[in-house]
């Protein structure tokens, strides 16, 4: 029977409650019957994430695998569906899956994640060809983004007006204008949802491939803000924090094959999305203090450097900035 990590036992304690406890005393439960059903045996220690559990196993069909079993939540619903669809195409394989139980067999891939990689472009360049393989139509059932705009809208106002914050009535107005023209109209394209370059590991099958999706149906462009908002820190030890950040844009939707704009409008909504977030709810790195703080700070200074300004000038009418 396994050991569930002290570590992980604890933040699932502090996150779910009571819930979390009764799930963690039934997890080893869970694991032993599913290594029987699928034929498995344990071949390493425990590894763990934000919300699951991965056992590396063996296998005779497939040899090295994971099996990995996530605390039941609704956005880890649709995981294996992405897999599925994807058939190994810019991710890892699935070989089984019980949804009850939040549960999958998976292709064993390196520890090692593209974090690892000192050359930010090249980042930024991987995650995007990833993006772009991954980009593929849709199946039925999955949620679609466009169906969330009109809660992204919603939660944009109260948000606005509720909380304190530095943030420019234009950079909030340019958020609610992506979600009114680009949010409600999205083509049913899979995307992963929370493409960042820890979802982005090592592999011998391809060099990289991708895990932990949310399994989405909408825009290739949304994925580029989860990437751009999970670089905050190395984009902060730039010298210029302007030119990072459309740096890494000008790069993403380059090869990711995107159009520009959109991906910039794109990350501009996280960016004004992750500064009201931090201000209810802290962020993972911090959930108070001098270092939550720092991040807010960050996140308005990103919203502010993204947004597109619009002015009159006699030539043109109107002209973007």
């Amino acid at each position: 029977m396994i050991v569930v990590p002290d570590v992980f036992a604890q933040s699932t304690l502090e996150r779910e409650g009571g819930p979390g406890a009764a799930w963690l005393a039934g997890l080893p439960g869970i694991v032993d019957e599913l290594l029987e059903r699928w034929e498995c045996v344990p071949d390493g220690e425990v590894l763990y994430g934000g919300v699951g559990i991965v056992v590396p196993v063996l296998r005779r069909a497939e040899g090295a695998a994971v099996l990995k079993v996530s605390f039941p939540h609704p956005g880890n619903i649709h995981e294996p569906d992405a897999f599925a669809a994807w058939g190994g195409r810019g991710a890892v394989l699935l070989h089984e899956r019980d949804d009850p139980r939040f549960a999958m067999l998976l292709e064993r891939v390196h520890t090692a994640t593209l974090t690892e990689v000192e050359d930010g472009d090249e980042v930024v360049t991987v995650a995007a060809h990833i993006s772009r393989r991954l980009a593929i139509p849709a199946p039925p059932g999955l949620p679609r983004l466009r169906e969330q705009a009109d809660a992204w809208e919603e939660q944009l106002r109260k948000d606005a007006q509720e909380l304190t914050h530095t943030l420019s009535r234009y950079v909030v107005d340019a958020a609610v204008a992506t979600v009114r023209e680009l949010g409600r109209v999205q083509p049913d394209i899979l995307i992963h949802g929370d493409l960042h370059a820890r979802n982005i590991l090592r592999a011998d099958r391809e060099p990289w491939l991708a895990v932990d999706p949310k399994g989405y149906a909408g825009d290739p462009a949304y994925d580029c803000g989860t990437l751009l908002k999970s670089r905050a820190l190395t984009l902060l030890e730039t010298n210029d924090l302007r030119k990072a950040a459309h740096r890494t844009l000008d790069i993403f939707a380059e090869a990711a094959q995107l159009d520009r704009e959109r991906v910039q409008r794109w990350s501009q909504l996280h960016a004004v999305q992750a500064a009201f977030w931090g201000r209810r709810h802290g962020f993972r790195r911090a959930r108070s203090g001098p270092q939550l703080d720092w991040l807010t700070a960050f996140a308005d200074s990103l919203a502010e450097l993204l947004t597109r300004r619009t002015r009159r000038t006699p030539a043109d009418g109107i002209h973007r900035t």
